[in-house]
This record gives structure tokens, sequence and C-alpha cells, in this order.
């Protein structure tokens, strides 16, 4: 009782039959859908990885100039109190009374805290210009990355 070759009715009901070349076809386009959906998020991993890398090693570059500055502001601060210390002791020897002992001890006491005042205002703009100068890079990025995520 077939009306068709692909058909059979039962009481009246029809059903298709299986077309196995519509079922590869159909698994074909969906393994190659997968296929290319996992070449695009490679790429995009991929992208990702190298614009991490540069950013990293950008970083690790204006750490190393910072630290660097830091350094160098650091065997300045030591040199400049190592002279006053010596300039110091050098008058210390050469005084006749112990009133100018107490002078000389006074303004010596009086000068090195100025001076530690203001070696402290350097190091912190030195610092804070080091913090700004190496997480800007990693902000850019993460920012970069919020956006992209953002339009995706």
């Amino acid at each position: 009782m077939s009306k068709t070759k692909t058909a059979e009715t039962i009481e009246g009901v029809e059903f298709p039959s299986f077309d196995a070349s519509k079922a590869t076809d159909q698994f074909r386009t969906f393994a190659e859908k997968g296929v290319e959906q996992s070449k695009e998020a490679y790429a995009k991993l991929k992208t990702g990885a190298e614009e991490t890398q540069k950013v990293l090693e950008s970083t690790y570059e204006t750490a190393k100039t910072v630290s660097g500055d830091l350094s160098l502001k650091t065997i300045a601060a030591l040199r400049a109190n190592a002279e006053a210390s010596f300039s110091h002791i050098e008058a210390l020897i050469g005084a006749k009374t112990l009133s100018e002992v107490v002078e000389l001890q006074t303004s010596f006491l009086r000068k090195r805290v100025e001076a530690g005042v203001e070696q402290a205002k350097d190091f912190q703009a030195v610092a804070s210009k080091a913090v700004e100068d190496v997480s800007k890079p990693i902000k850019v990025a993460f920012e970069k990355a919020f956006k992209d995520v953002k339009a995706a």
C-alpha cells in the first residue's frame, strides 16, 4: 500500500523515509561550520595573545627604565647625604667651643630634615610617575579588551 517509493502509509499517516544523502550533507555543513568557528576563535585567541605579549614587553621596558631612574635618584640622595655628613664632621672637628659644636649640630640637623623632606618629595614624584608609566599600557589593554567584549 505505498503511494510513493520514499514514503509509507500506515492508517492514513504518511512517514517520510530516511534519506542518507541529506543527512550526510547536513552533517558536513554542521562540521564545516564548527571548523570555521574554531578557526575564528583561534584567530581571536592568537591576536589577543600577541597583543598581551606586546603589552607585557612594553610594561617590562617601562619598568626597567623607571627602575633605573629611581635608582639614580636614590644614589644621588645617598651621595648628597654622605657629603653633607662628611662636611659636618669636618666642621665639628674644627669647632673650638661647645657652643659652636651645638650651633653646628643644630644647623646640620635642620638642613638634613629640610633635605629629607625635599628628597621624599622627589621620590614621591618619581614613584608616582613610575606607577603611572608602568600601569598605562596595562590599563589601555584592559580598556581595549573590555571594549572588544562589549562589541561582540
